[in-house]
């Protein structure tokens, strides 16, 4: 469509600025600020006075510019989370529209029409803003009732709202509570949201995460009550598991912060450790947070009791663990709590099963599919085989395939074992090491770091002699028997070996969830020092994983096998844009609107049976002297 030259070079330009102004009156000096509009037209520039603001004391001038950009951004109809006036400046807003409103000529109005005449050189794309994954995220918290659950606790709507902006801060780009202004104006929070809210200043979130971990047990038990309903779910099998999360810094004022063994390899820091119930389709059931020094197998208690709480009746169904835990007193607090176990014996367990394994006899092939999202991968049979004893049924479980494995894991340890008698070697014979308890203290010392592959040497030191490291040919011998074995216990009578085996598996969805809390979600390391704000750190990633926990079921349940990250990363390029349309008459034409969706944004709405259509178009005519804004 074309345009009058004439027009497009009569462009009008309009500039809001505040204008001060004094008048005295029988002696008393009277200080006014005015809404000022600046406009250059082909006659040159005119001002217009758009309202009055009365006195602006005691705010500064050189505040003055950036009031008049939070108007027009409101007369624009945007928003801002962190503009702490932001009730002053929508007040102002209303009264520039109202008196527009009066002034409005009564010529057709462009944004009722089909058609306008735009300036095509001029025509640009403002505030951008990333909205697809934060769309499917809102979505589904609302479909999960967290909003619910935290309104059952009493915490209040401006509370409630808060703690979701968090929650989703953790799903599309998690960040300290100090940048999270950052983040909102970088993605469409407002818009997908729907609702407004003045600046949460850190204090105010920090206010806000303390609410919410005091009521911890009662959400937990609220939202598993809801994904029962939403997904069919069944506590009949719990997987849990234990991980650890490091801090950064000393944290002396954080009893639970100690040093212990390091999932993530940094012994060098504090830590705590978390413990994560699972249900058999990956939701979070409960979770718990322990000493960082915390042994395993002493967890179990604490973690049936957090689970009957959230659960309620747990009565037949059957705890999954590892064999961390696999000690005695653990499976018997199992079954006095009325449940099953399925757990890996502990390693040295093996060598009493030695032979039923090396009989080759009685083993039934498990076939391992490829999973559904890399079709091209291969995974080897396992071999399982079940006998039944008294009291509970043992699986003995081989993979040809993790005979290399434990193989080049048992060498590679075996070679920094003799590295490190060498280098101690070397020590006693520099006379760097001389007493004779001090090297019987660092062979114990050597023994503990090395214990994998320790105990197949005979380390000894004598004045006379110095070392002595003579391999245990025995041991070894059968530590290469067993490799690519392991075995499964369990009190359940009435699986097969395979159905055994195959739920002990499951407890890699534990795995996985931990695996996405450090990584996608940025749960660690831990900044926060003060005990419950991380717990609460802990808790909003949890949260925010029972939202990654339904969106990935949502999309197996439709065929699709994929993450979290992935759905994260395709859906960023889903945005809501502002497109500016100069008009012929010089008029500027706004409109406020989502990109149209991608053919692989379609497929993920559709998947998630999400509307694709984020917010309605909202359409704005901006005239010289005038501001109308216009919902559509």
């Amino acid at each position: 469509m074309g345009i009058d030259k004439a027009a497009a070079m009569y462009y009008i330009v309009v500039q809001m600025y505040i204008k001060k102004s004094k008048v005295t009156i029988k002696g008393k000096t009277y200080i006014n600020h005015a809404l000022v509009e600046s406009v250059r037209t082909p006659n040159g520039p005119r001002q217009k006075t758009i309202c009055s603001l009365g006195s602006l004391k005691p705010r500064p001038a050189h505040e003055w510019k950036k009031l008049t950009h939070k108007i027009q951004d409101a007369l624009d109809g945007q928003q801002n989370l962190f503009n702490s006036d932001q009730d002053q400046v929508n007040e102002i807003a209303d009264r520039v529209r109202a008196n527009n409103k009066k002034e409005s000529l009564p010529h057709c109005n462009p944004l009722d029409d089909a058609f306008v005449s735009v300036a095509v050189d001029n025509i640009e794309v403002e505030q951008t803003r990333t909205a697809g994954a934060l769309h499917i995220a809102n979505t589904f918290y609302n479909r999960l009732g967290i909003d619910a659950a935290l309104k059952a606790c009493a915490i209040n709507q401006r509370t409630r709202m808060i703690i979701r902006f968090m929650v989703h801060n953790r799903l599309i780009e998690p960040s300290s509570e100090h940048a999270m202004p950052s983040w909102v104006d970088r993605a469409a929070v407002h818009e997908v949201i729907g609702e407004q809210l003045g600046l949460p200043d850190s204090s105010r979130l920090y206010r806000a995460m303390d609410k919410l971990y005091e009521n911890r047990e009662k959400i937990e038990g609220h939202i598993r009550t809801t994904e029962r309903s939403l997904f069919g779910l069944s506590d009949t099998v719990f997987l849990y598991d234990l991980t650890s999360h490091y801090f950064e810094g000393q944290c002396p004022a954080n009893p639970k912060a100690k040093r212990g063994y390091s999932r993530d390899k940094r012994g060098d820091c504090k830590q705590i450790v978390v413990g994560l119930v699972l249900d058999y389709e990956g939701f979070p059931i409960a979770h718990e947070i322990f000493d960082g020094n915390r042994r395993d197998s002493t967890t179990v208690e604490e973690m049936l009791a957090a689970l009957k709480k959230r659960a309620g009746k747990l009565e037949g169904a059957t705890v999954v663990v590892d064999r961390g835990m696999a000690f005695q007193e653990n499976l018997d607090s199992i079954k006095k709590a009325g449940c099953e176990y399925i757990v890996a014996g502990r390693q040295p367990e093996r060598n009493g099963w030695l032979a039923d394994i090396n009989e080759h006899i009685d083993f039934e092939k498990v076939i391992r599919l490829p999973s559904p999202n890399n079709p091209f991968q291969k995974k080897s049979p396992m071999d399982v085989k079940l006998i039944s004893r008294k009291d509970e049924t043992v699986v003995l479980c081989r993979s040809e395939a993790r005979i290399q494995k434990d193989k080049a894991i048992r060498e590679k340890a075996e070679m920094r074992l003799l590295a490190d008698i060498d280098k101690l070697a070397k020590r006693v014979d520099d006379g760097k090491l001389k007493r004779t308890d001090k090297i019987h203290e660092a062979i114990g010392r050597l023994k503990e770091r090395h214990s994998r592959v320790a105990r197949y040497y005979q380390i000894t030191y004598n004045p006379q002699t110095g070392f002595t490291g003579t391999l245990v040919k025995e041991k070894r011998t059968i530590a290469e028997q067993l490799d690519g074995t392991y075995i499964l216990k369990t009190s359940r009578d009435d699986m097969s070996a395979d159905e055994i085996w195959r739920t002990y598996i499951l407890l890699t969805r534990v795995e996985n969830a931990f695996r996405t809390m450090k990584s996608p979600l940025s749960e660690r390391p831990i900044f926060h020092h003060l005990p419950h704000r991380v717990e609460t750190h802990i808790f909003l990633c949890v949260l925010a994983y029972h939202i990654v926990a339904a969106v990935e079921k949502k999309l197996r349940d439709a065929g699709e096998y994929t993450s979290w990250a992935t759905v994260r990363r395709d859906m960023s390029t889903h945005q809501i844009v502002t497109v500016c349309l100069p008009m012929a008459d010089g008029a500027v034409m706004r409109i406020r609107k989502a990109t149209k969706p991608e053919s692989h944004h379609e497929y993920i709405y559709n998947a998630l049976e999400i509307e694709s259509a984020i917010i309605a178009p909202q359409k704005s005519l901006h005239r010289p002297g005038r501001a109308v804004v216009v919902t559509k």
